[in-house]
């Protein structure tokens, strides 16, 4: 337990030239970003996720299959949004290969831009989604998250994609004691992981309430957040600012 709160605090409070600075905190909390906008996207957007792809690709298969439940055009239309942002975000790669703390302002500044617009979609019709409301905030949130996997992607911190858990999970227990690992970065994984649950958790309770409007909102603040912490190393030279090899 100790071991574990030891390296959740490394992982949230790094020391001077580190290998990924300020890094973790922040994608960490584009996690919590995440968990909030598929708790919109799937309990506000037809059950269909924005960041999530793999649920997309099953729930194109279910519909295609017979399932009335998911609709066919919902998963679609997310998935396409979902790599159009991530070309961005490869793009954004290229053009800051150079520089991770540029990537990510430059990110999570369009990420904000599309929240933005999603969240005056959503106020402008006081909260109530139409087929053209939820198509909208589909590409809106879609766009981000792509985004916003391929950059993450592109900084390289291990264990802190952002958007998948599946591998993040499958490490903690792979890699534990009882299977004969070292068990490294623990805390960070258990981080990440509950990154995701209190965006989802906070996210769900707010939709599920009614306030569409307000968990944007929330996600906005956050990345607002994230783009103006990391616009603040735009000029750095420390070491964990060069790209990972």
């Amino acid at each position: 337990m100790r071991r574990l709160l030891g390296d959740a605090l490394r992982t949230l409070w790094p020391r001077g030239e580190e290998l990924h600075g300020p890094l973790p905190p922040l994608l960490l909390a584009l996690t919590v970003a995440t968990g909030l906008v598929d708790a919109v996207s799937y309990l506000a957007l037809g059950h269909v996720f924005v960041a999530n792809m793999t649920g997309n690709v099953v729930f194109l298969g279910f519909a295609l299959a017979g399932d009335a439940e998911p609709s066919v055009l919902a998963p679609v239309a997310s998935t396409a949004a979902f790599l159009l942002g991530a070309l961005a975000g490869g793009r954004l790669g290229t053009r800051f290969a150079g520089h991770r703390a540029r990537l990510l302002a430059a990110a999570a500044a369009g990420e904000t831009a599309l929240v933005a617009a999603a969240l005056v979609t959503a106020a402008a019709a006081h909260g109530r989604v139409t087929p053209g409301v939820q198509y909208a905030l589909i590409a809106f949130l879609g766009l981000a998250m792509g985004l916003q996997n391929a950059v993450a992607r592109r900084l390289g911190v291990p264990d802190l994609t952002t958007t998948v858990l599946t591998l993040t999970l499958t490490g903690l227990a792979a890699d534990s004691g009882p299977a004969g690992g070292e068990a490294p970065r623990p805390g960070r994984r258990v981080l990440s992981v509950a990154a995701m649950f209190l965006g989802a958790l906070t996210g769900g309770s707010l939709v599920l309430a009614g306030h569409l409007v307000t968990t944007l909102a929330l996600t906005l603040a956050l990345l607002a957040a994230v783009a103006a912490a990391a616009h603040r190393h735009r000029s750095a030279d420390a070491a964990w600012v060069r790209p990972r090899p």
